[in-house]
């Protein structure tokens, strides 16, 4: 999701008396503006509010996933579940949500696409587009959002969906899916900042710093111990390190425009100077000669075991092994305070170059419309449920829950949660985040004007994840390749030989004659047809 700006905020008491009350400025619960209506409602109203006249609610259902079992369920759940009714203007029962559990969901929601008399109006989807989705889509399953989203006037949340994400939901040029957000600056780079003033050195800007760092790591004794026992970076066989470290390079984001054309990255100058910078940092030792077996999970446990001093990944991760070196003490190789991280966001190639950082997905999955909303009014509905369920006061209640019981006003005026401890199934507001796209995005700095306490390494990560926007790569391929007939049928076969040739060419396994035979290899496996196919949609969007 996207951050705001981190803001000074003053402590006034006045504060708490706001929050209680969600945000409304009255002492009341807040209720919606401009609430829709439908064909088959119920007679239940929502209270007037400043002189408007109470309107009937409307009937939306919807497929969402369970996490933790009994969502909705526990003590005060009645309570927020009303709020939610009251706010959005929408009936909220026992037959409102289908809660389906993580594990089977996939199994139910692609049940639940074959059986269209039976289908939620709103469907999660927890997945980007694949074969099934682009199947029922092209069966008319969804409506196409097009022509609604972005209406800024009904639905001022959702209108502010970012067109790059959106645009990874089309099927045939028809916008199926509203994205559940999450940070399109989510990835940089980390590194043991206590190993680094230990051996003198500045904060990387470029490849050639990061180079030179790993190489100080390796073989310059960050830890001081006599004794050759340290590496650079930690890869694993996880591809998502890699992939942030060779677009650093201008190969793009598995594809990218050039010359007016779509082509994939690997069939670029850029990427075999990545490549051999990856080959490179592999025959000098400074990662782990097997580095290509061992499972991504592993990745910050050889961060925080002070085997390894530096990472590509998630930002939130990078944090999370600062947060470990304080929590547990871990002294630092200087002799003063505790072992650091370092936090970094985009970077140059080169001295003078732009920065950029690879773009994720910039989505958990997405919300379709199905058919099952039977009218335009119907459909408004379910778009004005999730627009509002990005308001304020909405994301006060799925993301703190109850003021008294999941959340307190400390004296200094911050929110401060209370469940810490409890068991998810007791929270009174359980599953409702998964009613939430979280467009715009939930600040990190204050809920309902109330500010959230953050430590100064929480603070940079949001900085970084929101300064990293303005240079994210995406893939300007993923919309096309939803449509792609061939890519449908053997592109996960065609990844992996991408896959396979990336890491056999850097651990010397083959050489660059046998590097093009892989990519001779994808050609044959359908890759010259994807590109054609790819490119026409492109053509034909212009």
């Amino acid at each position: 999701m996207y951050k705001k700006k981190l803001v000074v905020w003053g402590l006034a008491a006045a504060m708490a008396a706001t929050l209680l009350a969600g945000c409304s400025k009255d002492g009341s619960t807040p209720t919606s503006q401009g609430a829709q209506t439908s064909a088959g409602q119920s007679s239940q109203t929502e209270g007037t509010s400043a002189g408007n006249e109470a309107k009937e609610k409307a009937r939306i259902t919807m497929m969402a996933i369970d996490w933790n079992g009994s969502p909705l369920s526990a003590e005060g759940s009645d309570e927020i579940k009303q709020k939610v009714s009251d706010y959005t203007n929408t009936i909220i029962d026992d037959d409102t949500f289908t809660w389906v559990a993580n594990d089977v969901y996939t199994e139910k929601m692609g049940l639940a696409l074959l059986n269209k008399d039976n289908m939620p109006m709103i469907m999660t989807v927890n997945s980007g587009v694949n074969s099934t989705i682009v199947q029922a889509a092209n069966a008319g399953a969804f409506w196409d959002l097009t022509d609604y989203l972005f209406d800024a006037e009904k639905y001022p949340n959702l209108a502010q969906a970012n067109k790059d994400v959106s645009k990874q939901l089309t099927v045939n040029g028809q916008l199926i899916g509203i994205y559940r957000s999450r940070p399109i600056g989510r990835y940089g780079f980390g590194y043991r900042q206590d190993w680094a003033e230990k051996l003198g050195l500045e904060a990387p800007e470029t490849m050639e710093d990061l180079y030179n760092m790993a190489r100080a790591f390796t073989f310059d004794d960050p830890d001081g111990d006599g004794v050759d026992n340290t590496y650079g970076f930690n890869w694993t066989k996880d591809s998502i390190p890699l992939e942030i470290l060779q677009a650093q390079f201008g190969c793009g984001n598995q594809w990218i425009e050039k010359d007016g054309k779509l082509v994939p990255s690997h069939q670029t100058d850029e990427y075999m100077e990545a490549l051999n910078w990856l080959k490179r940092m592999y025959d000098e030792g400074l990662v782990y000669e097997d580095w290509a077996v061992r499972e991504g999970s592993t990745q910050a446990d050889l961060v925080k075991n002070g085997q390894c001093g530096m990472m590509a990944k998630e930002l939130d991760d990078i944090r999370r092994v600062y947060d470990y070196f304080e929590t547990n003490e871990i002294p630092a190789v200087t002799g003063d305070g505790f072992a650091k991280m370092a936090l970094m966001g985009a970077m140059s190639k080169e001295e003078g170059s732009e920065k950029t950082i690879l773009a994720t997905s910039g989505m958990n999955g997405f919300f379709a419309i199905t058919k099952a909303a039977k009218t335009e009014e119907d459909l408004e509905n379910c778009l004005h449920f999730l627009d509002k369920m990005n308001d304020e006061d909405m994301l006060l209640l799925a993301d703190w829950g109850l003021e008294g019981i999941t959340y307190k006003i400390d004296e200094e005026g911050y929110i401060v949660s209370t469940a810490t401890g409890m068991d998810l199934k007791s929270l009174p507001g359980n599953g409702l985040n998964q009613t939430v796209a979280y467009i715009p995005g939930a600040s990190t700095t204050e809920i309902c004007g109330i500010p959230i306490k953050n430590d100064p390494q929480k603070e940079l990560e949001n900085q970084l994840k929101e300064d990293n926007v303005q240079y994210a790569i995406f893939n300007p391929a993923a919309a096309y390749l939803n449509n792609s007939e061939t890519y449908a049928l053997n592109g996960a076969n065609m990844d992996e030989i991408l896959k396979q040739a990336r890491t056999q060419y850097i651990c010397g396994e083959i050489d660059e004659a046998g590097l093009q035979a892989k990519f001779s290899e994808w050609d044959n496996a359908g890759g010259t047809k994807v590109i054609e196919e790819v490119n026409t949609q492109f053509a034909a969007d212009k």
